[in-house]
């Protein structure tokens, strides 16, 4: 019984050090207050409800389902997340 207990244990120990090392994630980059605007079109006055209505009138016509990009929709929600957490 310890002999199988043992042979478990090293296969067990062999299977987690074969495993594909994980690679950190890059932290999402950082936008300026002021480059956050200037994506969304709003002025420095704009309230959370502005913010909230030219992101998705952004979204609706730059989605990558409406063929827009990818990349543009990430930086539109960057520059909307940058706002509201202000």
């Amino acid at each position: 019984m310890t002999k199988v207990l043992i042979a478990a244990a090293l296969l067990y120990i062999l299977w987690r050090w074969l495993q594909p090392k994980k690679t950190p994630v890059a932290p999402p980059p950082r936008l300026g207050e002021s480059e956050a605007r200037a994506i969304l079109g709003v002025d420095a006055a704009a309230g959370p409800d502005e913010i909230r209505a030219a992101h998705r009138r952004l979204v609706s016509a730059l989605h990558p389902d409406r063929g827009g990009s990818a990349e543009l929709t990430r930086r539109i929600n960057l520059a909307r997340d940058t706002l509201l957490r202000g």
